[in-house]
């Protein structure tokens, strides 16, 4: 039935339909016998227990960050049966982001090009309607924050920018996530450096000792690190006793894609997801945990549609998944039909 209506909004802008179908949900949600109805078809429990960084879960299914950028949603992943949810990436100030049309479809692939450039509320408008989330809400929804830094801030200066966003939402999420490889900021991947990044997540982890809870604290690396950069992630992570690693963010790759070479140079630059990140994704996902023995966990994010993804990803040593383009491609039954084979 999804594939149906799919094709029908695929004819449709990429972005507009994303709001346009999750405000219909918005609305349906609000009505609490069909919200009951939504969370009692699609919720999983799947058996055995599950975690990352010692955080427990319901499911090991989560929607990855950059779908519910300003917290918008929480209700409705919730009810969609998601086990997790990160939010943003949000940045200090709010931004606009990139120009329009930042956000593209490749069916032929499965695919999605994005070049959304950080667009978000700003932390303090997000951390204010977490608030109310939080008190509002009777059961608890894990929440991950994904933080960043906005485009006009120079990178020697990026730690204030990570600070602030840590600082504003740490009462509010479980976790957090340091952003530093988005291919759509420019300068943002220089970041990944080994010293750069020390400077940043050892400042929060000093803050974050300083707090009566502290929240784990985790760094989304790239799918394009060369060996080198990985194993030099990896030696840090294992140093400064870093909470996880999210694995990965999207590629600037565009390697062995179906779609037309033409087409896709016209949609030009941005991020690729989907089923060409997956192959990528779970071979980085695998050698970090060979490295590390397993002791830094894992969310493995890049090309999961299904439950045979998602086993691949969890085999290959991830704690947890995140989807994103597949819930595009398979539609709000997704986590269900992952977690049934789970």
């Amino acid at each position: 039935m999804y594939k149906k209506l799919r094709s029908l909004l695929f004819f449709l802008p990429t972005e507009w339909v994303h709001y346009f179908a999750m405000n219909c949900l918005k609305t349906v949600c609000s009505l609490p016998p069909f919200r009951k109805l939504i969370s009692s078809s699609l919720r999983s429990k799947p058996a055995g227990e599950w975690s990352f960084a010692e955080i427990d879960l319901e499911n090991p299914v989560g929607m990855g960050a950059g779908f519910d950028k300003n917290a918008r949603y929480l209700r409705e992943l919730q009810a969609l049966g998601f086990g997790f949810v990160e939010i943003g990436t949000v940045t200090p100030l709010p931004q606009k982001g990139n120009e329009k049309p930042r956000l593209f479809r490749l069916p032929k692939d499965n695919a999605l090009i994005n070049r959304m450039g950080f667009n978000n509320d700003g932390v303090k408008i997000i951390a204010k309607r977490l608030g109310k989330w939080r008190t509002a809400q009777t059961s608890h929804l894990i929440i991950g924050g994904n933080i960043g830094k906005n485009k006009a801030t120079p990178n020697d200066d990026a730690w204030k920018d990570y600070e602030a966003c840590f600082k504003e939402l740490h009462h509010f999420v479980d976790y957090f996530v340091v952003n530093v490889s988005s291919p759509n900021t420019p300068g943002l991947r220089e970041l990944q450096e080994k010293e750069s990044l020390r400077r940043i997540l050892l400042h929060l982890q000093m803050i974050n000792n300083g707090k009566a809870v502290s929240k784990p604290i985790l760094l989304k690396i790239a799918p394009d690190l060369n060996k080198e950069q990985v194993d030099d992630v990896i030696d840090l992570a294992m140093e400064i006793k870093l909470d996880g690693l999210v694995v990965s963010n999207t590629t600037i790759s565009r390697d062995g894609l179906l779609t037309a070479e033409e087409e896709v140079k016209l949609i030009g630059p941005g991020g690729l997801s989907g089923k060409p990140l997956q192959k990528r994704s779970t071979e980085l996902v695998q050698y970090i945990a060979l490295r590390t023995g397993r002791q830094v966990p894992v969310i493995a994010s890049g090309g999961v549609f299904t439950s045979a993804d998602a086993r691949e990803k969890l085999d290959a040593g991830a704690s947890a998944v995140q989807v994103w383009t597949g819930f595009i491609y398979e539609g709000p039954a997704i986590v269900k039909k992952i977690c049934k084979s789970l």
